[in-house]
């Protein structure tokens, strides 16, 4: 579990735009109605692993606490379930602003090293701009080079028994019109760079 840091955050601290903008970028304006009931931290089956519960999360958001936010474990650990989000008396889609506060965090560079959950996105995100398709092979050998070098050895048996089955390709695969999957994607990137 992750060491939170305790100290007092003084008004000239915090962020007042983070709540408007992760609302922007989950589309989820009924964060603001949130009646810090928890219900979401009780239904949530991870709650008991993370630094900061999903109801504390919702409220720092909506108070600027942008450091301690995407610093968080909390928003990796999320499982998307949405047992948060299907209890939430006022209809708050936590899972959605997660993934939100997920996007805030790779975008700004700021996830805990050798995380495999950050680096599996960026890798996924990767692969499909590049080549229109996702390949395990690839994508694993590369998160766990990334990540967990050591443990890439441990693998080798599975990873021959995939192979010698033809379940395991070497040859990455795509797709036939990447350039138009590549202006799709630019005008997301546009459109989120903007929010």
């Amino acid at each position: 579990m992750a060491v939170i840091e305790r100290r007092v955050r003084y008004e000239s601290e915090l962020d007042p735009s983070f709540a408007r903008e992760v609302i922007a970028l989950s589309g989820s304006p009924a964060l603001l109605s949130c009646i810090q009931c928890g219900t979401c931290s009780s239904a949530c089956p991870l709650s008991l692993y993370m630094d900061y519960t999903p109801r504390r999360i919702m409220a720092m958001v909506r108070e600027g606490f942008k450091h301690e936010v995407l610093r968080s474990l909390t928003i990796w650990l999320c499982a998307s379930c949405y047992a948060c989000t299907v209890e939430c008396p006022k209809q708050i889609p936590i899972t959605d602003v997660m993934y939100a506060l997920k996007r805030y965090a790779i975008r700004e560079g700021v996830y805990p090293p050798r995380f495999p959950i950050p680096v599996l996105a960026r890798l996924f995100y990767e692969t499909v701009r590049r080549r229109g398709r996702f390949t395990e092979s690839s994508t694993v050998l590369k998160l766990y080079l990334r990540t967990m070098p050591l443990r890439i050895l441990g693998l080798i048996p599975t990873g021959w028994g995939l192979l010698r089955r033809g379940r395991f390709p070497l040859r990455p695969e795509g797709i036939r019109d990447r350039q138009g999957l590549r202006r799709v994607l630019q005008i997301v990137e546009r459109r989120e760079v903007a929010t």
